[in-house]
């Protein structure tokens, strides 16, 4: 009787103890909880889709294009030429000279508008003429390029405002053509490119000096620190941070730079003031040679990315991440 009892309750209860899962097995997700991720992730690719479409019709598309395109000639047949056209960088004098300036702005473009906007940021920061100054220096960003170039252009030229002011001061020596010798020409359209690009270099610093606790230079003054030992201690490790963006967007400028040069010289004369990008445009669309255009495409776009690559790997670095 007691077996036969134990047999009918084992077999009520299902047929003895609960299955237990293995511990490598995971628990099966019901069906709908699937259904549910797939249609997130199909909601979210519907979202993507149109950016994804657009950067790589716009974007990817050409840059795919112009790198094949680098390595055909110039010939009606088009025929692949391999590494002919980037020779050209090693040949062609007047790209040698578009690598010097290229140089030569990036340096420009990075010094000055740090430099300038670091010094006017903290000589305007907490003073009654700060926004008068700050709206003096900052107003020509507003501008686009072209206008610059056109400001620049009528105080440049032979007979420009410039030339114009020292033969009044009777110093008729210092005269000459801005922009028909090089390096000189190169030399101010650089500095005229830093009297645009210092302005947001100051509200970039500005910013930065309004976001340092007053605590920590009183610290530093109670500790006997002077002036400028609290800015070389104090003040400068706390823009870092601000201090790479503004040298990151100022490497990128000077590397892209071209309405400028465009408007004020054309590169010339003779090609002498051209930079890469300018190089670029001309051989492409007015020497007619586009695998040689497209080789100058490539090599700069490689620059910017390792450029903004390095930028970026910095920045990451200063935040910890």
């Amino acid at each position: 009787m007691s077996t036969f009892s134990t047999d009918q309750r084992t077999s009520a209860t299902g047929g003895g103890l609960p299955r237990v899962s293995s511990p490598g097995s995971a628990p099966s997700s019901p069906p709908t909880h699937r259904w549910r991720k797939r249609r997130e992730r199909l909601t979210a690719g519907t979202f993507l889709a149109p950016a994804v479409l657009l950067v790589t019709a716009f974007l990817l598309a050409p840059f795919v294009w112009t790198v094949c395109r680098s390595f055909f000639s110039d010939s009606r047949t088009s025929t692949f030429s391999w590494f002919d056209n980037y020779s050209l960088f090693a040949s062609d004098p007047a790209l040698s000279r578009s690598i010097q300036n290229t140089l030569m702005w990036v340096v420009g473009t990075v010094l000055l508008p740090f430099v300038l906007g670091l010094a006017i940021a903290v000589m305007t920061n907490a003073t009654r003429w700060s926004r008068l100054a700050r709206l003096c220096v900052v107003l020509p960003y507003a501008l686009s390029g072209s206008a610059v170039a056109v400001v620049w252009n009528f105080m440049l030229t032979t007979d420009g405002a410039v030339n114009q002011v020292l033969t009044t001061l009777n110093l008729d020596s210092l005269a000459e053509g801005w922009l028909l010798t090089w390096p000189g020409n190169t030399v101010v359209m650089i500095l005229a490119n830093a009297w645009q690009a210092v302005g947001v270099a100051v509200i970039l610093f500005l910013v930065g000096l309004q976001s340092i606790p007053p605590e920590t230079l009183e610290a530093g003054a109670l500790d006997g620190a002077g002036s400028w030992q609290q800015f070389r201690h104090i003040v400068l490790p706390q823009l870092r941070p601000v201090s790479i963006i503004v040298i990151g967007m100022s490497l990128v400028n000077g590397l892209k730079s071209f309405d400028l040069i465009w408007v004020l010289t054309q590169g010339g004369p003779g090609r002498a003031t051209e930079t890469l990008a300018v190089s670029m445009y001309n051989e492409t669309f007015l020497e007619l040679r586009p695998g040689a255009g497209a080789a100058i495409a490539v090599v700069l776009t490689v620059i910017v990315l390792a450029a903004s690559w390095l930028y970026l790997r910095r920045q990451l670095d200063v935040k910890g991440e």
